[in-house]
């Protein structure tokens, strides 16, 4: 090749790999220009694509339009010039369509430059209109001059107008037999369907970590340059899959460590957190050690770590121990540093699922706060300081399950209604399939609503005459069954009853339908009259039917009366704060707080709660407490 400052090639046109490349002694050329791929096998990461064109070629079923789609800097633009090469290869041995390059070809070198005068390369983001189309339209007509078939290659299709899209309709279905094109773009979603259904669709993958990071390794051998691997690691990773970036990254690195690049270098040069005092971080805020986890942030913040690039990293960590716990063979990534490996699969195989999804749903918000924040360090600790305190918490449903666990125990205080001591310490735990007309569990047992905290607990008293010693051990269960048929197992009185059900049931949604939606009219056994505010859904009283029905174990007959009927619980909750707060006010040393205070109000008043006896067999009438119930709904 005589083009000054040229790299050195072989007899394919493929870089030589054999040797660094010579001192260049015209303008110096980026390295993503010059190791561009030059034919199929150069090509890294998209094997999918090169089968299926390999097998195209073979068996000579060409297509005519080809539409390549990917992220930037996968080998789009590349892979099309390559693929124009393979349909005008020749040679003095080969006249025709090959996707193998045994040697340079008469016409493969003025195409991977861009200047074959049958080869056309567009740019439709400054061609977007129906005049650059029509022009296409009108040269189509005309056979190639040298080559064999005249490539049409329009880059970022999508940018195409409606208008450009429509004229291209006609000729891409049917074009002449010597044209082929080949689109290339970012934006899939924004090309018509109706050109996708002329096109050959080849989706190019993000190149894997360790690929790329192999492929760097050979490019620094090439130019004679010493690399650090963790130096390769952290540039594969900054370029997430896109080799162009890769390569514009280590071109910035060589420029900027000289003759060697190192990997506090490459930190430094990206802004980029230390990897193993990140794992330090994620250590301290699984310990829940707040007080060293706020210090290590700030030591990495006073060295130039960017608090959202910290976040980022402790995700990305948080990321790769999750999937080591289910894929261990992920360790031998090649983008891994050292410490990632080995004390992420420590990691891995301590803490639980549960820990590690609920970090990675508070990084991904607290992420969002850092980027939006005036102060971002400040915000970064916030999120540190929620992470590390929610490290050691049980999820939403271990609490459930232990307030379960301690609502079914026997205790005197928690005013929890349940069998008699007796029976239950005369009867064990039925491991038999109860009878066919035995009663749910949610019945016959204590309820799954934890006894405190003003929760309902719900149970089935037994009306037994006489208790005697030679009862069998399940007769409490059986004379419970019989009993089903003949009396409910909860007595409803009030819409407040069936609130506090659907409370019991972890009903929620519905238990706030009922509060706000639900007019009492007239309540009986086994029947509910009632009106529906104008915003309650259509289904409300079929739902309440079936609700009933269920939790109740009794049928029951629910119908939409005209009357208005009387307040809903929520008016009624609002009525009686209404009230609590015009008492507060009223109260003399309430006036005088807001005398002293002027701009102060009242807020809400929360009372003393009055545990009154319950009734055997009885739900608590009314909401044990307003600003729990409240806090349901809001």
């Amino acid at each position: 090749m005589s083009e000054a400052g040229q790299t050195a090639f072989d007899k394919k046109g493929a870089p030589a790999e054999s040797a660094p490349a010579p001192a260049s002694t015209g303008p110096y050329r980026v390295l993503a220009r010059k190791y561009r791929p030059r034919d199929f096998s150069d090509l890294i990461g998209q094997e999918p694509m090169v089968r299926t064109l390999t097998n195209a070629f073979k068996t000579g079923r060409i297509a005519q339009a080809w539409m390549l789609t990917g992220v930037r800097g996968v080998g789009k633009t590349t892979t099309a010039r390559i693929l124009a090469r393979a349909l005008n290869y020749k040679t003095a041995a080969v006249n025709g369509p090959s996707i193998t390059f045994p040697e340079l070809g008469e016409h493969c070198q003025a195409i991977m430059e861009g200047r074959h005068v049958d080869v056309i390369e567009m740019d439709a983001a400054s061609h977007t209109g129906i005049d650059d189309i029509r022009e296409i339209i009108e040269q189509v007509r005309y056979a190639p001059v040298s080559a064999r078939y005249k490539v049409y290659i329009i880059d970022e299709v999508h940018m195409l107008s409606t208008q450009a899209f429509n004229g291209l309709l006609k000729t891409l279905e049917e074009p002449p037999p010597h044209v082929k094109f080949i689109f290339a773009t970012t934006e899939i979603r924004k090309v018509p369907i109706t050109v996708l259904s002329r096109c050959q669709r080849f989706d190019l993958r993000r190149v894997d970590a360790g690929v790329l990071t192999a492929h760097l390794e050979k490019i620094a051998g090439l130019e004679g340059v010493k690399v650090d691997p963790s130096a390769l690691a952290m540039v594969a990773r900054a370029a997430e899959g896109s080799v162009r970036d890769a390569l514009s990254i280590l071109d910035q690195a060589i420029a900027h460590g000289g003759n060697g690049v190192a990997g506090e270098d490459v930190r430094a040069m990206l802004g980029l957190s230390d990897r193993a005092r990140v794992i330090d971080l994620f250590e301290l805020l699984m310990k829940g050690d707040v007080a060293a986890a706020l210090a290590e942030f700030r030591a990495q913040y006073d060295a130039g770590a960017d608090p959202a690039v910290v976040l980022t990293d402790l995700a990305e960590f948080t990321h790769l121990v999750t999937r080591l716990r289910f894929v261990p063979e992920a360790a031998r990534d090649a983008s891994l540093t050292e410490d990632e490996r080995t004390r992420g699969t420590a990691f891995a195989e301590k803490l639980p699922v549960r820990v590690l999804s609920r970090a990675w749903q508070m990084l991904l918000k607290g992420l969002g706060e850092v980027e939006g924040a005036a102060r971002p360090a400040s915000a970064a600790e916030m999120v540190l300081i929620r992470l590390a305190h929610a490290a050691t918490l049980p999820t939403l449903d271990e609490a459930l399950k232990a307030l379960e666990g301690e609502g079914a125990m026997p205790s005197g205080g928690n005013g929890a209604a349940r069998p008699s001591a007796t029976a239950a310490s005369s009867q064990p735990t039925p491991a038999q399939p109860a009878p066919a007309q035995s009663a749910p569990a949610s019945a016959i047992g204590s309820s799954r609503m934890p006894s405190g905290g003003g929760g309902q607990t719900m149970r089935l008293v037994e009306r037994r005459d006489d208790a005697g010693p030679a009862a069998e051990p399940q007769a409490p269960i059986l004379e419970a069954a019989a009993e089903w048929e003949t009396a409910p197992a909860v007595r409803i009185q009030s819409l407040a009853d069936i609130a506090a059900l659907a409370d019991a049931e972890r009903d929620l949604a519905f238990k706030v339908l009922v509060k706000r939606c639900v007019r009492p009219v007239r309540l009986e056994p086994g029947r509910l009259d009632i009106s529906l505010t104008a915003d309650a859904p259509k289904t409300l009283a079929g739902d309440l039917n079936a609700r009933l029905r269920k939790w109740t174990g009794r049928n029951w007959l629910v119908t939409v009366s005209r009357e208005e009927g009387g307040p809903t619980l929520a008016e009624e909750e609002a009525s009686r704060r209404e009230t609590a707060i015009m008492d507060a006010r009223a109260d003399p040393n309430v006036a005088a707080i807001l005398a002293r205070f002027p701009g102060a109000r009242i807020v809400d008043v929360k009372l003393p709660e009055v545990t009154e006896p319950e009734a055997a067999g009885e739900l608590p009438t009314g909401p044990a407490s307003d600003d729990i119930e409240d806090n349901e709904e809001d």
